[in-house]
């Protein structure tokens, strides 16, 4: 792409909070992402969750993240694919750590949408060098694929859904450190809402701060999605209420606060070892851009 494209596509970034880019991995780069998303799937980790359907209602929904093996299966893709060249052009900024993998996979049976989140509620992080890549191994269309609230990484940042099948919006903190997501999916209109039909290939980038939600799955359809978490040089830590528990979809401490080494993740050591502006670093998380 021009550096003109790329100016655009950064600017966009920057305003909007998520971008999808046509044909931003190349067919070697898609090679190392099923391989490392098939990895996931034989070794799963100690945060992995599956949920099997009924005779009535078949189906399975399979997640994974932070396995601290992750290096095992995703060396050749966060290294040798063009995904980290690709971040940070869009930063403008030479230096990209890899944070951790997702991944989900789920086929046969009708699933609920993903209710409206922001993954910074859940990461102890903050900066502007941070980004979530999301790859779809099979098309996906527009009303099936993930939605943003557009340029709302620069808006609240809200307690995290606890995902209860009862009230999307429940709290997973629940402390008065962060105000309740509001009723985004009850009040679609009030909202400046976008989403992207995505091809093999095609990446979306969005981050983390972003309000975002996806579509369920329906019966007869599978569907096989990668994110890699990425974050630069300003990223810092940031300090995030304990008390949680471990459910959900993404890393966090446990009920009675982090211990070192138990959460067989770098996240855990990270409030042990790290203050609230510290610089954002654990050997758990490579840098991968500049090259050594």
């Amino acid at each position: 792409m021009s550096d003109q494209v790329w100016a655009s596509f950064a600017t966009q970034l920057k305003n909007d909070g998520a971008i999808c880019v046509r044909r931003a991995l190349d067919a070697d780069s898609m090679r190392m992402a099923r391989a490392a998303f098939d990895w996931s799937l034989s070794h799963p980790g100690p945060n992995h969750s599956q949920f099997e359907g009924t005779p009535k209602a078949p189906g399975r929904f399979y997640q994974d993240l932070l396995n601290p093996d992750v290096l095992t299966g995703y060396r050749r893709l966060t290294e040798d694919s063009n995904a980290a060249d690709f971040v940070a052009k869009l930063w403008g900024a030479p230096d990209v750590w890899f944070m951790y993998e997702q991944v989900f996979l789920k086929e046969g049976g009708e699933s609920r949408r993903t209710p409206w989140h922001q993954d910074s509620s859940y990461l102890p992080i903050e900066g502007a060098q941070i980004a979530v890549m999301w790859i779809s191994f099979g098309a996906v269309s527009r009303d099936d694929s993930l939605e943003f609230v557009r340029g709302s990484h620069r808006g609240v940042l809200y307690d995290g859904s606890r995902f209860d099948p009862g009230d999307d919006t429940a709290p997973l903190y629940g402390d008065g450190t962060m105000p309740r997501l509001p009723d985004i999916e009850g009040n679609r209109d009030r909202f400046d809402i976008v989403s992207w039909a995505i091809e093999p290939g095609d990446v979306l980038i969005f981050h983390p701060r972003m309000l975002h939600g996806g579509a369920p799955t329906h019966p007869g359809t599978s569907r096989r999605t990668l994110s890699l978490r990425f974050f630069g040089e300003d990223a810092v830590f940031a300090q995030r209420p304990v008390g949680a528990g471990s459910k959900g979809e993404h890393p966090r401490v446990g009920k009675d606060g982090p211990r070192v080494g138990e959460s067989n993740s770098p996240m855990g050591d990270l409030y042990a070892t790290l203050s609230p502006g510290d610089p954002f670093r654990h050997p758990g998380f490579p840098k991968l851009r500049p090259r050594n």
